[in-house]
């Protein structure tokens, strides 16, 4: 009787929701049958069946959240049939593993868990399942987080009893040995100070994409220490080059609505071209080493309603102004409807945020990890500023870039910036 998983349809994704049933129990399903849609961290995606049969039962309904490999639903022969659970509330699914099946995909179901122990008689742990490397050498089978955990706590993972699929060690499990050790599994975060309540306040339940995007945000803050590099670009000649080319493109579409570029578009044109040049800041911090990335991957930052997405620009520096600008403005526009594919949001190697259309005069951006550097991009305002020693008319825009000291020195991401400075003051240099 194949159980249905919560998928893992991104790589930031820890845990999804159920955001309606397309299919309900007795129905009978197909495979590549739309089962469900699941709303992430990123978007709403469709989980298809890759199972045929009868859909038995509905273990977690529309609107619960769940872990990833989390069992969700049963298909089977239409013996086992049975109702929703009743007020919603989802039948014990057996625990689930950290790392969760690629997205669509079902996970394998999880071995059975040992009788449960009285908590005054606790039982040795029974050593985990290894497996063989091609070297001969005896690995333990657990996942990244629960190494990571155990690593911590300086806990031996031979001794702990693996409750995921195949007798895998998950996060559960060091957690409980752990526990049974008297050592703390982590730091606990300082208690919250006590808030207003009543009837003057009304709670907002967090959903998922606000939810994940705090929780990411508040680990870049803890492990990537930033520092920040801000400069004043002279933008004359940005504004000058923008009104030139939105007036070529405006001729050549005839009756059509002309296609236009922003400022930001030829930000990332400029930022793109920088990175080329500065292949030491299109990099990624990895523990013991640095991961200098071949291709040139800018996220966008897009706001949405409920939180924040980074579309991604593949190959910008291979791109025209007029594609970047094409591609951005889909981009941002499937975001906001949650249609982004999880390929479209994943794996930019730099970021750029831009508030300049709300007024923003300057702001300092949270890095995105696992990258080293996010360029944040002010508005272009019109001042006075001094050429030639006297003070004329002009246009300028600040920019700042959040810099992972570990993975950049100051000088280097100085001279990033200074080299930035250039190119955005020459546009048309970046178009040839």
């Amino acid at each position: 009787m194949p159980d249905v998983f919560m998928p893992r349809l991104s790589d930031t994704m820890q845990e999804g929701t159920v955001s309606t049933w397309t299919k309900k129990v007795g129905d009978r399903v197909e495979k590549g049958d739309v089962l469900a849609e699941i709303e992430t961290d990123k978007a709403t995606m469709e989980l298809e069946a890759y199972e045929e049969g009868i859909l038995e039962k509905i273990v977690v309904e529309a609107g619960q959240t769940v872990p990833i490999g989390e069992v969700i639903a049963v298909i089977g022969s239409g013996s086992g049939v049975s109702a929703a659970p009743p007020n919603g509330e989802a039948t014990p699914a057996a625990p689930a593993a950290d790392a969760a099946p690629s997205a669509g995909a079902e996970a394998p179901a999880p071995a059975p868990s040992a009788p449960a122990k009285t908590p005054s008689t606790p039982a040795p742990s029974a050593p985990a399942p290894a497996s063989t490397a091609a070297d001969g050498v005896a690995t333990i089978k657990a996942s990244p987080l629960a190494r990571a955990i155990a690593r911590d706590a300086g806990l031996d993972l031979s001794t702990v009893r693996g409750s995921g699929p195949g007798g895998r060690i998950v996060r559960a499990d060091v957690e409980n040995a752990i526990a049974a050790l008297g050592k703390p599994a982590a730091a606990q975060a300082p208690a919250a100070a006590p808030v207003a309540s009543g009837a003057d306040v009304e709670e907002v339940p967090l959903n998922n994409i606000r939810r994940i995007t705090a929780r990411r945000l508040t680990e870049s803050m803890q492990q990537a220490p930033h520092f920040f590099v801000t400069s004043v670009v002279d933008a004359d000649e940005i504004v000058a080059a923008r009104a030139r080319i939105n007036a070529g493109l405006a001729a050549l579409s005839g009756d059509e609505a002309p296609a236009k570029i922003s400022v930001n578009d030829l930000v990332v044109k400029a930022v793109a071209a920088a990175l080329r040049a500065h292949p030491e800041v299109n990099v990624a911090f990895a523990g013991e080493k640095l991961l200098r990335h071949k291709r040139i991957h800018i996220g966008i930052a897009v706001a949405l309603p409920d939180g924040l997405i980074v579309p991604v620009l593949r190959d910008a520096d291979t791109l025209t102004v007029t594609q970047i600008s094409a591609q951005s403005r889909d981009l941002a526009t499937r975001a906001r409807a949650g249609k982004l594919k999880p390929d479209e949001f994943t794996g930019s190697t730099f970021s750029i945020s831009n508030l300049g259309m709300f007024g923003v005069d300057q702001f300092t951006a949270v890095i995105n990890p696992p990258e080293a550097g996010i360029l944040a991009v002010g508005a272009i305002k019109q001042e006075p500023v001094v050429r030639d020693g006297s003070v004329v008319p002009g246009h300028t825009m600040k920019i700042t870039m959040s810099v992972d000291h570990r993975a950049l020195d100051g000088a280097t991401a100085a001279k990033f910036v200074a080299d930035l400075t250039t190119l955005l003051e020459n546009p048309l240099a970046t178009l040839a």
